[in-house]
């Protein structure tokens, strides 16, 4: 699954391309947004929140989007119109992406079949691949779909004491899944995860209440994605240098760049887990 930072990059990629352009088409490919036409609609802008990708746009006046004659304006359940300002909102999950191009540019070599979404602009063309989640719903709605998301690490409403309550609401839950849990905070994916536990000495497995400095463990991970924002090679190391960007993630059987001893990797919960067992204390015994 794409980190925080990954989906902040999108977010800048589909500003750049879009951002105060009037659509001149779209082409939705999903049942519940097939009949749906964005053409003159303008879009406002693009945004991040967690993982998910919130694309803010307003419908041209008198059209039955804005709400003006008291009908559903797009195929989305329940009540009428939403005024005039609409968020298409996007989560890319393990596959999905979003890419823009000029005009008559040759898009990515991806299978047309993965084509969820292609927003036209007369300057730009942006095209979303294997997206989840896709719905076009009321901006003032945006709440239901992620208002139960913690804290956002690259947000305006990033706040460290917050995550740490969070977190600690499930003493007995494993740091390594706790962290992963976007309730808490919003933005940590697998990779950071494994990098952030490793450089704190502190094993996945440890229960959230064990864990000796919470408050420094979400302060580390909020200062590792930041560091990454505006670039799409990930480094926790310091290095750009291929092989070298990660200290345990990925790095199953090679040594840790601290000790020596074997990286290992195992699962946790649903994802795979990269530590080093002499770096960080072993996991307790069941």
């Amino acid at each position: 699954m794409p980190e925080g930072d990954t989906v902040w990059n999108t977010a800048r990629v589909l500003q750049r391309a879009l951002a105060g352009a009037r659509l001149t088409g779209s082409d939705f490919r999903v049942p519940q947004l097939a009949a749906t036409d964005l053409t003159g609609w303008t879009v406002r802008e693009s945004a991040s929140r967690g993982k998910h990708l919130l694309l803010r746009l307003t419908a041209p006046a008198g059209t039955p989007a804005d709400g003006s004659d008291g009908t559903p304006g797009t195929p989305r359940s329940g009540g009428p119109g939403g005024g005039r300002d609409w968020t298409l909102h996007s989560h890319l999950r393990m596959d999905g992406a979003w890419r823009a191009y000029a005009p008559g540019e040759r898009w990515a070599a991806r299978p047309a079949h993965l084509i969820r979404v292609v927003l036209r602009a007369t300057g730009a063309v942006a095209v979303g691949y294997h997206l989840h989640e896709l719905a076009l719903i009321p901006t003032a709605e945006e709440e239901s779909l992620v208002g139960h998301l913690g804290p956002d690490l690259l947000g305006p409403d990033w706040d460290p004491a917050e995550a740490v309550r969070r977190l600690a609401v499930h003493p007995d839950a494993t740091i390594g899944e706790a962290l992963l849990d976007q309730r808490n905070l919003a933005g940590v994916g697998n990779l950071y995860k494994c990098e952030v536990l490793f450089l704190r000495g502190v094993s996945p497995w440890t229960p959230v209440g064990a864990v000796p400095d919470l408050a420094g463990t979400v302060t580390l991970a909020q200062r590792l994605l930041a560091a990454n924002r505006g670039r799409w090679t990930q480094s926790t190391t310091g290095s750009l240098h291929r092989g070298q960007t990660s200290y345990v993630y990925g790095r199953r059987a090679q040594p840790c760049r601290r000790c020596g001893t074997a990286i290992r990797k195992e699962e946790l919960g649903e994802r795979v887990t990269y530590w080093c067992p002499v770096c960080q204390p072993e996991r307790p015994a069941p």
